[in-house]
């Protein structure tokens, strides 16, 4: 749902699950993939064949604006495809990238290629980190202390970008 119409991020419940079971975190982690290639492919279609519906529906998302919009728009216009990379270095929605790259003509198998690494790659790489520093760094600690501090993580990680974005 988060590559459509959510805006809460699937990390949330794949780094809660990595507290507990590093191996279900990981296989969670495909399943995500799975939704984002579902949600992308839902965006990307309705980029191509709406895309004043779909960015008006954007913007009724929290955190994305007009500006936010037209500088994903910028992006994929000057690097194509590979503008899906830059989502999760700069905390961008990739529901607007899948949406601009239907209404820019980027080619299907294209998008979804490189949506594939684009979104499985962070979810796996919190989903690890998170294990690393819950098994070795915060060994010591309880799984409900453990999930307390992520919970304040993440509290103070959506204050922050709903503060900025």
């Amino acid at each position: 749902m988060e590559a459509s119409v959510f805006f809460i991020v699937p990390d949330i419940l794949l780094t809660y699950l990595a507290l507990k079971d590093p191996r279900r975190a990981t296989k969670a982690c495909l399943w995500a993939l799975v939704g984002a290639l579902v949600g992308g492919t839902a965006m990307f279609c309705w980029g191509n064949y709406n895309l004043k519906g779909a960015e008006g529906f954007l913007t009724e998302i929290p955190a994305i604006d007009k500006q936010l919009l037209k500088k994903v728009e910028g992006q994929i216009e000057n690097d194509g495809v590979k503008a899906t990379f830059y989502g999760p270095i700069t905390g961008r929605p990739y529901k607007i990238y899948s949406v601009y790259a239907g209404a820019k003509g980027i080619s299907f198998p294209s998008f979804l290629l490189v949506s594939i690494p684009a979104r499985l790659l962070r979810f796996i790489l919190l989903t690890w980190i998170t294990w690393w520093v819950a098994s070795k760094l915060l060994a010591k600690l309880q799984v409900r202390s453990r999930t307390l501090i992520l919970s304040g993580i993440w509290i103070a990680f959506y204050g922050w970008y709903f503060s900025v974005m």
